[in-house]
């Protein structure tokens, strides 16, 4: 699959890249793609999540009334769930979310998920450039010369770039992710993907291709 290298204006530059079909051409897999994107979203969750049960609430362990011959139900304590300000019967308690998920089945999400934006014409590939200073402004311009102004896209490029990344990261829709760390749940997201013209190397290697 061969695609067309655009300038930061927008415009081609007469170059073209090609994307492999080992990458890009696969036949996609939903389920791995379901499997990778619960797993990215489940590494998010902190897990801090507490409510207090009888035994450590703070009150009095005085047996409220006595057992019998008050027209009402018994109570021993304070601290039941059934009155205001007891303990929580079953409540959250912290827990890891994370799982694990095998390597290859990683692999092939991903690979999954580069051949549906390449399969719906939702790749573009863009020079090498750089930011002298952290400049929002001229991130926003060259959204605007690739027509995805309040669109989401998703930028990969070969390697960290803190200018780049500084310049995108007030920009809600539009983000910013290396070659090597990009991941199916971002590329899923995005409505469009904009590799870099160096990155197509990375990722290449990164499958080895």
């Amino acid at each position: 699959m061969e695609i067309s290298v655009l300038n930061i204006s927008g415009k081609d530059t007469g170059r073209k890249v090609v994307l492999s079909d080992e990458i890009f051409g696969v036949l996609p897999n939903d389920h791995a793609i379901y499997l990778d994107v619960k797993h990215y979203l489940a590494n998010q969750r902190q897990g801090t999540h507490k409510s207090k049960e009888r035994n450590e609430i703070s009150g009095s362990t005085r047996k409220l009334k006595k057992q019998k011959g008050t027209g009402t139900a018994r109570a021993g304590s304070i601290k039941s769930p059934l009155f205001r300000g007891g303990g929580r019967v079953f409540g959250p308690e912290p827990r890891d979310y994370t799982f694990k998920l095998n390597k290859k089945l990683k692999q092939l999400a991903r690979k999954s998920a580069l051949s549906y934006k390449a399969k719906n014409n939702s790749i573009m590939v863009l020079e090498d450039f750089n930011f002298e200073a952290p400049k929002t402004k001229e991130f926003i311009s060259i959204c605007k010369n690739l027509n995805l102004v309040d669109k989401k896209s998703l930028f990969v490029i070969s390697e960290p770039n803190k200018n780049i990344y500084l310049s995108s990261r007030n920009l809600e829709r539009n983000k910013v992710s290396t070659a090597s760390s990009v991941n199916t749940y971002e590329i899923m997201n995005a409505g469009t993907l904009v590799l870099v013209e160096s990155s197509v190397d990375v990722l290449n290697k990164m499958f080895k291709l």
